[in-house]
């Protein structure tokens, strides 16, 4: 991504030329990272979190306010984000959705379709989590 940003810009300064392709691409790339990456994010503990209150909680505290938190917020919201999106990418997909830039990449549907994708991998790894939750409280 840094690679292809920095050929978009040494086009475009020193060439004075451009590519809406490449352009493109480093939006896609940034988009398949993030949003692919948000679960591997959960699942190594690196999200952000207010750790006001959290820092200062037990190992059993932290856990039954993680277990919650995926209950009552994780889940719900990825079951609303794949039922909302489901029919914006199932539209994309219909029309085979690309780039209004002439010259740009004709996929915008696939890059749709990240929404989807992330919020059930998130969903799926918010599940992975409470069955940890459940079992170190279980002490399993």
């Amino acid at each position: 991504m840094v690679a292809v940003t920095l050929v978009v810009v040494l086009l475009r300064y020193v060439l004075d030329m451009s590519s809406i392709f490449l352009q493109e691409s480093v939006m896609y790339m940034h988009g398949f990272v993030l949003m692919l990456g948000i679960s591997y994010g959960l699942k190594e503990n690196r999200h952000v979190r207010v750790d006001i209150f959290y820092a200062r909680m037990s190992a059993r505290q932290q856990t039954l306010v993680n277990l919650i938190g995926h209950l009552l917020c994780l889940l719900p919201v990825s079951i609303l984000i794949v039922w909302t999106s489901w029919p914006y990418v199932a539209n994309a997909w219909r029309v085979l959705e690309g780039s209004p830039e002439v010259g740009g990449i004709p996929a915008i549907f696939l890059l749709k379709t990240l929404i989807p994708t992330m919020a059930v991998l998130l969903g799926l790894q918010g599940l992975n989590e409470i069955v940890r939750g459940v079992l170190r409280l279980t002490k399993r």
